[in-house]
């Protein structure tokens, strides 16, 4: 009798184990994009920047463009599995929620020659002189407080520029906000 009722006791505890284990990453996911579904927009101080950014490179005689800036946590979502469950190759590591993009935190740009192609040539010297443009608009988005993605060691990104006001993206997880955010 003893014996029969640790079994059922045990049976219980494991059925209950494995529907957490089952819920935790539908309960995870909904805490990760929470705040970020409530984000709908670039962040006022880096849509201001972004800006400055593209008129201090006007003056250098360099054109960017900006081919991306907030995310969606469900377009974040896509991207990550591009490479993995749909075709294409692996652009970011980040689910949605996990991207500072999710948050107005981040842009991605690219460079515009003068013929108006848009190229993402790291070497590419349009303005003749004798430095690659793209180090150029690094330059200078971290001079107005950019975080480049192309120092990171693990996963470079090039094209990714960031502002995250010192807060990780396990901060904005959480619901804390950016200054001048809502």
């Amino acid at each position: 009798m003893v014996k029969r009722r640790h079994f059922i006791l045990l049976t219980g505890i494991v059925i209950l184990l494995i529907y957490f284990i089952q819920e935790l990453p539908d309960r995870l996911k909904h805490d990760r994009v929470k705040y970020a579904n409530e984000v709908k927009e670039l962040h006022p101080i880096l849509a201001q920047k972004k800006e400055e950014l593209k008129m201090k490179v006007k003056k250098k005689g360099i054109a960017i463009l900006i081919t991306d800036d907030y995310r969606s946590a469900a377009h974040q979502d896509k991207l990550y599995n591009q490479g993995r469950t749909s075709e294409g190759r692996v652009v970011t590591n980040a689910r949605g929620g996990e991207s500072y993009h999710n948050y107005g935190l981040a842009i991605d740009f690219a460079l515009r020659t003068k013929g108006g192609d848009v190229v993402w040539d790291m070497e590419y010297d349009g303005n003749k002189n004798g430095r690659a443009d793209w180090m150029e608009v690094v330059d200078a988005a971290k001079e107005l407080g950019f975080e480049w993605g192309g120092d990171w060691p693990d996963f470079p990104d090039y094209p990714h520029l960031q502002m995250n006001f010192g807060l990780t993206i396990n901060d904005l997880q959480k619901g804390e906000k950016p200054p001048g955010q809502g």
